[in-house]
């Protein structure tokens, strides 16, 4: 075999290894990723500690989990629509919250925002009008 075939396997079988690495690093973040994001779905605290700040949320009717997501995170309520999203379908809050009004606190999980959601919507609408 000449020198120069032997660099060359040298360097094909260097570019295979480094390849091989990075993959294999790419697909641990991907993991660790998704790990730390699935785990948040049920253990994220609420976005402020102690007695918060009130908040007033305004639900309409066309509005999905996402689109509440989105609001709640534009208030401040939450830290990621696209979490809050997932934790409605995964606690099955995501067809049950109602149109109304309600008063929601920075202090309460989001569980806590779609149980209130969910079970009050009546009462804050009879209460409102």
């Amino acid at each position: 075999m000449s020198a120069s075939k032997i660099v060359m396997r040298i360097v094909s079988i260097s570019f295979s290894a480094l390849v091989f690495i990075a993959v294999v690093y790419g697909l641990y973040q991907l993991g660790l990723r998704s790990y730390n994001y699935g785990y948040r779905i049920f253990t994220e605290p609420p976005v402020s500690a102690g007695e918060g700040t009130d908040k007033l949320v305004q639900v309409r009717s066309s509005m999905d989990a996402s689109d509440i997501g989105e609001v709640l995170e534009e208030k401040g309520l939450i830290r990621d629509a696209r979490l809050f999203t997932l934790q409605a379908a995964f606690y099955g809050y995501s067809k049950s919250m109602k149109a109304g009004t309600y008063t929601l606190n920075t202090s309460m999980t989001s569980r806590e925002m779609m149980q209130v959601m969910s079970s009050e919507a009546a009462e804050e609408d009879a209460e409102g009008q």
